[in-house]
């Protein structure tokens, strides 16, 4: 890790749905910039999160979206594919150095790297655990909005 901090020569990507951006999203994303020196935020398509969660999110896409541009240390976000699975499509057109996955994204490390191996892409992957889990998680957000 400390090699990867150090040299920041490295494109860090990670996936998220980032809705009612909030410190433990901020957090997370801090996190993941100390491994690169270009942080690249793909933001789940709305039809893919519902897909995913099984409700519709409090904010859509676009407004998400402009949430995570508008952070300092984000250097490129951009809208998922509109199909679920997308993401491995796009680790492969990105090509990164590193991929973050957040605590709540149930995806095996082992599968990933297997994926994306046979397109000799070759990532080194870390799973960051959650900042105050407890305080800062979307679905207590939306409770707060729904009262």
């Amino acid at each position: 890790m400390a090699k990867f901090i150090k040299t920041k020569k490295n494109t860090v990507l990670v996936f998220g749905n980032f809705d009612l951006l909030h410190p433990g999203h901020k957090w997370f994303l801090r996190q993941a910039k100390k491994y690169g020196n270009k942080l690249i935020v793909v933001v789940t398509r709305d039809s893919v999160a519902k897909k995913i969660r099984g409700h519709k999110l409090a904010q859509n896409e676009k407004t998400r979206l402009r949430a995570i541009v508008a952070l300092p240390y984000v250097h490129l976000a951009l809208l998922g594919n509109k199909i679920v699975n997308h993401n491995f499509c796009l680790v492969k057109k990105i090509k990164p150095d590193v991929l973050i996955l957040g605590h709540d994204q149930h995806w095996k490390i082992p599968q990933i790297k297997k994926k994306l191996a046979v397109a000799h892409i070759f990532p080194k992957i870390i799973r960051l655990k959650p900042y105050k889990r407890n305080l800062y998680r979307s679905s207590i957000y939306r409770t707060i909005l729904i009262k």
